[in-house]
């Protein structure tokens, strides 16, 4: 009997976990410094990652970069969201960036 253990699963589900924790600060932070005005680099980026992910031949790596690409789409929404967060006051806002806000 071949008792072989496969990880790839494992690796790419550490790797989505990471890619989602690093795109939490990055919306932050985007939203704080430069508003919503970028979410289409957020757009591009997501369209051309899932592109890439397509050719590429190795399951890990498209896999990694497939979630990438669907974590910078997922992104858009939450910019947009995170500007409502601080319209709440549940984030701080940019004070160079007030007329932003209303």
């Amino acid at each position: 009997m071949n008792c072989e253990l496969n990880y790839t699963g494992i690796l790419i589900a550490i790797c989505t976990f990471l890619t989602i924790g690093i795109f939490h600060p990055v919306v932050i932070k985007t939203e704080y410094y430069t508003g919503t005005r970028y979410w289409w680099l957020f757009l591009i980026a997501g369209i051309g990652s899932i592109i890439v992910a397509l050719f590429i031949a190795d399951i890990f790596w498209s896999s990694v970069i497939g979630v990438l690409g669907a974590s910078f789409l997922w992104s858009i929404g939450e910019l947009f969201e995170q500007r409502k967060r601080v319209q709440k006051g549940w984030f701080p806002m940019n004070p160079n960036r007030k007329e932003d806000y209303q």
